[in-house]
């Protein structure tokens, strides 16, 4: 009897195990939000502070007649233009340091340094590249009004304090991101140039700075709009402009100037956000935070010479800078004036050693932080998914995810696209009015009607960043390849299923990203929620600040970093893990 051979059948797919990387960092996720809940006294305390609902009453209906006097109108036109300089002088200097420390900070450039000199992968080259990413992470990590308040006892009340602390955290901030720009840009022109004996930096000017451009350009409108928050949130340590205002009329009760500052400041918001978006469209440029060059959307190549709108902008950005400098009136002699010097030669004198009598505390108060982040990020993350996809103009509009699959239909349903354009239009501005009011003054509000604790201070970044992701998650779904979604609708799948299969797939994984993206800008600006009285680590820098308490101060800032530190590591263990 011959034997027959067996026949070999493949190999069955093994089904994934349920407890993978991303199942445990999801069960992390659920465990933080119970235990920040907890640290929140939501479960063992009273929270609402009843008295507090009268002056809510108050400032809501002060909505409906804010104080248009001509003296009021004068102060905030001077406060906007005061905010908008700040915002414009602190990014242009952020953007020089951001490109310089950028290339620097890139990988990709001391890659071509080694290649260059013919030393291979380069020790010396590597330990600068760590070197300099090292230096440029303490910047970043504290955050401008920290910065500010340093910059006061040097410097003065000198609108060159605003500058400086946006330039210096945005600068190093920027030099980041664009590192990382430069690094994920095609090499293959770069490499050539090198192997023909060309310098690093001309390789670089000519080949890797150019394809990469629209990338940095689209980035440095979204580090300009963050300016103007900041440039806002500066007015709280006496900088001036609309913060300072806002800070000033609130604290009087006067709430009919409130509103008619907040509605600059909204304004001037909105202006910036559509003027930047009206560009990048010009201009073919992904969304603000799309890092990747080659997810750009095909289409014809815009002629930037012949683009009238282009080229206005460009010549209006040259004239505000000037504008802005002249305004500004900052006094940069100061920075080499043998005063400033001695000045600085006595805080450190007064910070060193750092107090460590107070660590028990800060381990507390630490703890506490990283709680309000959390609340504050899951709301934010959250409320801005949902929002993002009605904020989107591919969504509810004719044409949309959501609409039948002809675009000359007229809405869900067959109901008329004026729906979907009133749904688009009111998220769109709750979007832009959630991420124009500053954080301190949301916290604020939320104090008049909660007790103190890290309760208000988490509404309050929550929804600053809901503001935030929700507007950067629509230019997400904005951007989609519309193919797979067209080629779905073809087949007869329904505009849920589309949905399902389809759009949550392919943004959800970048969602998750600008969220733990946030999250680390969010442990920063923790502290100054705290600063007006919402819990955490920036309530006990209030009041080591106000008792010149310097040795203290160190101590509860390096605590601050080290936190900080923590988050970004985590953040970039979960982004490289839901990759």
């Amino acid at each position: 009897m011959r034997n027959t051979p067996h026949r070999q059948f493949p190999a069955l797919p093994q089904r994934p195990s349920p407890l993978n990387t991303r199942s445990l960092w999801a069960l992390l996720l659920v465990a933080s939000l119970v235990w920040s809940l907890h640290a929140a006294g939501l479960f063992d305390r009273e929270l609402l502070n009843v008295g507090g609902w009268t002056l809510v009453g108050r400032f809501l209906v002060a909505a409906i007649h804010p104080d248009l006097s001509r003296e009021i109108l004068q102060l905030t036109f001077d406060s906007t233009l005061k905010t908008l300089a700040f915002a414009v002088c602190g990014t242009f200097f952020s953007l020089l340091i951001g490109l310089v420390g950028g290339v620097l900070s890139s990988q990709v450039w001391w890659q071509s340094v080694a290649r260059f000199r013919n030393q291979g992968s380069g020790v010396m080259s590597q330990a600068s590249w760590l070197g300099i990413r090292a230096v440029l992470a303490l910047p970043r990590a504290i955050h401008e009004l920290i910065w500010g308040l340093f910059l006061i006892n040097i410097l003065g009340l000198d609108p060159l304090v605003a500058v400086l602390a946006i330039a210096i955290p945005f600068g190093a901030i920027t030099a980041k991101v664009f590192s990382e720009i430069l690094d994920e840009t095609p090499r293959q022109p770069l490499m050539a140039l090198l192997n023909s004996g060309v310098s690093p930096l001309n390789a670089f000017t000519y080949t890797l700075i150019p394809q990469a451009f629209l990338n940095l350009l689209s980035y440095s409108f979204y580090r300009f709009e963050c300016s103007i928050r900041s440039a806002a949130v500066l007015g709280i340590i006496g900088a001036g402009g609309l913060g300072y205002q806002i800070l000033l009329s609130l604290q009087s009760l006067r709430y009919e100037q409130v509103w008619t500052f907040l509605i600059a400041l909204i304004a001037l918001n909105g202006l910036t956000d559509f003027w930047s978006a009206l560009l990048r469209h010009r201009l073919g440029a992904p969304s603000r935070l799309d890092l990747n060059v080659l997810k750009f959307k095909r289409g014809k190549k815009p002629d930037y010479q012949r683009d009238l709108i282009v080229r206005g902008s460009f010549l209006a950005m040259v004239v505000l800078i000037i504008f802005s400098f002249w305004y500004v009136q900052a006094d940069f002699s100061k920075l080499w004036a043998p005063r400033t010097a001695e000045l600085l030669a006595g805080v450190v004198r007064d910070v060193f050693p750092p107090d460590g009598s107070q660590l028990s505390q800060l381990f507390a108060l630490s703890l506490q932080t990283l709680a309000m982040s959390i609340l504050a990020m899951a709301g934010a993350g959250f409320g801005g998914i949902v929002c993002s996809f009605l904020a989107a103009h591919n969504f509810l509009l004719p044409g949309g995810i959501f609409a039948p699959g002809n675009s000359s239909s007229r809405g869900l349903g067959g109901q008329n696209h004026g729906w979907g354009t009133v749904v688009l239009i009111f998220t769109r501005f709750l979007l832009l009015v959630a991420r124009a009011v500053p954080e301190p003054i949301w916290a604020l509000l939320f104090l008049f009607v909660l007790f103190p604790g890290i309760l208000p201070g988490a509404i309050a970044l929550g929804l600053h960043n809901f503001g935030i992701l929700g507007r950067l998650m629509a230019e997400v779904t904005e951007n989609l390849d519309e193919r797979p979604l067209r080629s779905l609708k073809a087949l007869g799948a329904t505009p849920a299923q589309v949905f399902l299969y389809a759009v949550l797939p392919l943004t959800l994984p970048r969602f998750i990203a600008y969220i733990l993206y946030r999250w680390e800008v969010c442990i920063r600006a923790t502290v100054i929620v705290g600063l007006v009285g919402a819990g955490g680590l920036g309530r006990l820098l209030t009041e080591q600040l106000s008792s010149f308490d310097y040795k203290g101060l160190l101590t509860t800032l390096i605590v601050f970093l080290g936190l900080t530190f923590a988050v970004d590591l985590i953040s970039a263990a979960v982004r490289r893990a839901v990759r």
